[in-house]
């Protein structure tokens, strides 16, 4: 590509995905602009870019990253070129990606109608459904009143999920397993669901019991190319939060994986999908459901990009630039190209105190020491020595992955890599952490959705 648009980027958000984006920036040769809230006065991804400013000044610190028209504000006084939200906060919100289309700045993610489409449960049900994608049972909408979710579950029987049609990272569900428990439950995912997202429109589904949850990351440009990097295990799950990932899956056979895998790429094909996202899908025996897409990057990209040597972040710029897949500038090989390599797992190592059922901790990191070694990523916001961990944000400190040709290799190398860790001053999950992956069930593979709840001597420390 002769001419590149994109020579300034600012990353609407904070922390360490920030920093991920910007070191991306880098390499391309692209100029970064970072933001910060009162609050983020020292966090350290404002010293990590080319520029850096006060954005949302009176607001609350949360309300300071979601100031669209503050942040606009700053991308046009600085001739910044396109923005990048990172994860959470605005990445997937459509006013913001709008805004930025109608100041002539790129917004790296895929366009407002995809946005839309998949920022809806229910849209994106019915998106799988017209591209054959096989999905859970559940309403064909929004439900109105107790009866319809009362009816559904007469239908199809219990166990039933309550979900919010908006909602996302485990926020507005309820489980119901009797009629007894569906006045309550209903109640409180719309009031959830109200709280989190805006909306109290919930919809229904038969729960699928005890799966595996499968992700497949996906690339697509604007000449309708459409490729997927495989899958990622995201079942070590707490409180429907993402603990431990695992790229490949251990357990899933080669034709399930492709089986999957292709179904990702249908559907992203069939709605004309541009720039990175993830299908995800519950996994029960051989079979497989759809259950949303995040129209985004995520927070376990890295050990995709360990597995494939395929820089996500990169691509992403570069697509947005307009770029396609194939070029020399991106380099991503045609499907039957991209090979799986190794195994590779992250652990999320946050700022919360598992002998205090994980209440988020603050205060000044007094001494910081990480593992390291062949094989071993780090991507931290604030993980060194003199931070101050406040209670304003999410509670993620540094995200360690390893790698290693075999899983049990990768599995040895991240607990050497936890112990090695010492922090002082705030508390950490790493003993937790330690005792998921060198549990027998995990390094077998076989683990599911249930695993954390099931097992209770990964909470002894």
């Amino acid at each position: 590509m002769e001419t590149r648009r994109i020579r300034k980027v600012l990353v609407a958000n904070r922390g360490e995905i920030a920093i991920r984006v910007f070191r991306a920036c880098t390499e391309l040769g692209i100029r970064t602009v970072a933001i910060y809230s009162k609050e983020d006065v020292g966090s350290y991804h404002r010293y990590k870019a080319d520029e850096a400013y006060l954005v949302g000044e009176g607001k609350k610190p949360i309300e300071a990253y979601l100031d669209i028209e503050g942040i606009i504000e700053i991308a046009k006084a600085h001739d910044v070129d396109a923005i990048h939200p990172g994860y959470g906060f605005l990445s997937e919100n459509i006013q913001f990606a709008k805004r930025c289309r109608e100041e002539g700045i790129i917004f790296i993610g895929p366009n407002e109608n995809h946005l839309d489409m998949f920022g809806d449960k229910v849209k994106a049900r019915h998106a799988a459904v017209n591209a054959g994608i096989p999905v859970i049972p559940g309403s064909d909408g929004p439900v109105d009143g107790l009866e319809d979710v009362v009816a559904f579950a007469e239908a199809h029987g219990y166990p039933i999920i309550i979900k919010a049609a908006l909602g996302g990272g485990g926020r507005g569900m309820r489980i119901v397993r009797s009629k007894s428990e569906v006045k309550e439950a209903f109640e409180r995912a719309k009031s959830e669901a109200k709280a989190a997202f805006g909306s109290d429109e919930v919809y229904v589904e038969k729960l699928i019991e005890n799966p595996k949850h499968i992700e497949v990351q996906i690339l697509g440009d604007y000449e309708g190319n459409i490729v997927h990097l495989y899958e990622r295990d995201c079942s070590v799950q707490r409180r429907h939060q993402k603990v431990v990932e695992v790229a490949p899956s251990v357990s899933l056979s080669d034709e399930l994986r492709q089986r999957i895998c292709e179904a990702a790429v249908q559907l992203m094909r069939s709605v004309g999908y541009v720039n990175a996202g993830t299908v995800e899908f519950l996994v029960s025996g051989d079979e497989f459901y759809f259950i949303e897409v995040n129209p985004r990057i995520q927070v376990e990209h890295t050990i995709t990009e360990m597995i494939t040597g395929i820089d996500i972040v990169q691509s992403q710029i570069l697509i947005a630039d307009g770029c396609s897949l194939h070029s020399h500038e991106v380099g991503i090989p045609k499907q039957e190209d991209i090979r799986i390599n190794g195994y590779a797992i992250q652990s999320r190592v946050t700022t919360e105190d598992p002998l205090n059922n994980f209440m988020p901790d603050t205060g000044k990191i007094m001494a910081y020491r990480s593992g390291g070694g062949f094989g071993v990523r780090l991507d931290a916001g604030n993980g060194f020595q003199g931070a101050v961990i406040t209670p304003y944000y999410d509670s993620l400190l540094v995200k360690l992955s390893t790698w290693a040709l075999t899983f049990e290799q990768a599995a040895r190398k991240m607990l050497r890599n936890l112990r090695e860790f010492r922090i002082r001053g705030i508390k950490t999950n790493i003993p937790f952490l330690e005792n998921v992956v060198q549990h027998p069930k995990f390094l077998s593979g076989e683990y599911d959705t249930s695993f954390i709840d099931t097992t209770p001597e990964l909470f002894v420390f």
